[in-house]
């Protein structure tokens, strides 16, 4: 079960209608269960059909987060028309080279701007190319 606050699922969608029609992506830090920090991360693929966050400022998150002695809790990025459910690029990215996870306990969350007026928020952990769905709720 992923738990975030009412702020930081708004701040996804808002980021996520912000950047249509092109996809978006960022990082929820936190410790202990708890999120601490929501970091927008430009796309520098600027496409709606993938994402690559810009480097220097994944850098300066993760080094942040490091810093502060928090972790990374979600990897979330935006479906521009398709349902909130990673896609094949998706899964291939978060698997690394030896086929387990990239990020392994991250929950990868996925809003859905097939239908703008009600986007979908769902979360997901990613390991070893098998993709589970948890609950999100939303305090």
């Amino acid at each position: 079960m992923l738990t975030l606050p009412q702020s930081y699922f708004d701040q996804m969608i808002a980021h996520s209608l912000g950047e249509d029609p092109n996809e978006c992506c960022g990082i929820i830090a936190g410790k202990d269960d708890e999120a601490t920090q929501l970091y927008r991360i430009t796309n520098v693929d600027k496409s709606p059909y993938r994402y690559s966050m810009e480097p220097k400022e994944f850098f300066q998150a993760y080094r942040e987060i490091e810093d502060k002695g928090w972790q990374i809790m979600v990897l979330y990025h935006s479906h521009t028309h398709t349902e909130a459910r990673p896609s094949d690029t998706d899964i291939r990215l978060a698997t690394g080279p030896d086929g387990g996870s990239t990020w392994p306990g991250t929950f990868y969350v996925v809003v859905s701007l097939a239908d703008k007026g009600k986007p979908s928020v769902r979360a997901f952990t990613i390991e070893d190319e098998v993709v589970d769905e948890h609950e999100l709720v939303v305090i």
